[in-house]
């Protein structure tokens, strides 16, 4: 029994836990958006296990595409795949392969637009990964890809309160990629990846993520606007925008890891995570 719980741990390391649940969690709530807070219950849980099942294989099978790479950085070689705690890693790729084709498969279900979105979006993050092409365009398809289809699963037009969420991840996913890969500068470069922002000397670096912390406050403050939230959203995401801005401009300042550790910490859940639970809540409660 001890066996097999270890072997179930490693398989749902390799699909990446905490990505695949934020990138779950931005989706619901996109579903829950795009119903104005009452989206049917029966098609809200079908996109929780679209998206769940389709955004677990696409990072299950990223990991297994870039185990080489992580085999070589410090940071990375102790996951699942470079460790060989799975042997031989096409174990993990029959598993992520398999989930990726079921929720193909669910999207159709749901829509046919929710169905191309998160095609787009499996093709990109395979195409990104770790190589350059990991923010632009590739990456922020790859991550707009969950909200565009519990968007479609229930209100299958675009709207401009929908480009505004893909516009917010799309400038939020450099802030999260950039600053991770600027804390470990060396380990990455030790790896041979040498493309932005390790090509550049870190002041020039982080220079580079303040206009986007800017546009991602802006960004988020329009959402107010648009899409008719309320006093509790604008409070909250004024808040949140504050502070991202200021930790963005104390990493400038500072130039030091362990801000740009911060900045990619405060990027993920605390921001990420929780801009999209206020959205809901928003709905629900005003």
């Amino acid at each position: 029994m001890a066996r097999f719980h270890k072997m179930l741990r490693n398989y749902l390391e390799v699909l990446k836990p905490r990505a695949t649940a934020l990138l779950t969690f931005i989706g619901f709530s996109a579903a829950i958006i795009a119903g104005a807070g009452q989206p049917p219950a029966d098609k809200l849980f079908l996109v929780l296990i679209t998206i769940l099942l389709g955004s677990a294989g696409v990072n299950g099978l990223t990991n297994y595409l870039d185990r080489d790479i992580d085999a070589r950085m410090r940071r990375t070689r102790y996951r699942v795949l470079p460790s060989k705690r799975i042997a031989p890693p096409e174990k993990a790729l029959a598993l992520t392969v398999f989930l990726i084709i079921i929720g193909l498969g669910l999207s159709w279900w749901l829509h046919p637009l929710s169905f191309m979105a998160g095609l787009t979006g499996t093709v990109a993050a395979i195409v990104g990964r770790k190589r350059a092409t990991c923010v632009f365009p590739q990456g922020m398809l790859a991550s707009c890809a969950p909200v565009l289809v519990g968007w479609f699963a229930i209100r299958p037009a675009f709207s401009w309160e929908l480009v505004l969420l893909c516009v917010l991840i799309a400038v939020w996913l450099p802030l999260h990629v950039w600053s991770v890969m600027i804390t470990n500068r060396d380990d990455y470069i030790g790896a041979g990846l040498t493309f932005f922002p390790m090509n550049r000397e870190v002041r020039e670096a982080v220079s580079v993520l303040l206009p986007f912390s800017l546009v991602l406050a802006v960004t988020a403050i329009t959402l107010y606007f648009v899409a008719d939230f309320g006093w509790f959203y604008l409070a909250v995401v004024s808040l949140l925008s504050v502070i991202m801005v200021y930790s963005t401009l104390r990493l400038v300042a500072s130039k030091a890891s362990a801000d740009a550790w911060k900045l990619y910490k405060l990027s993920t859940y605390p921001y990420l995570g929780l801009i999209f639970l206020v959205m809901c809540l928003d709905i629900w409660l005003l």
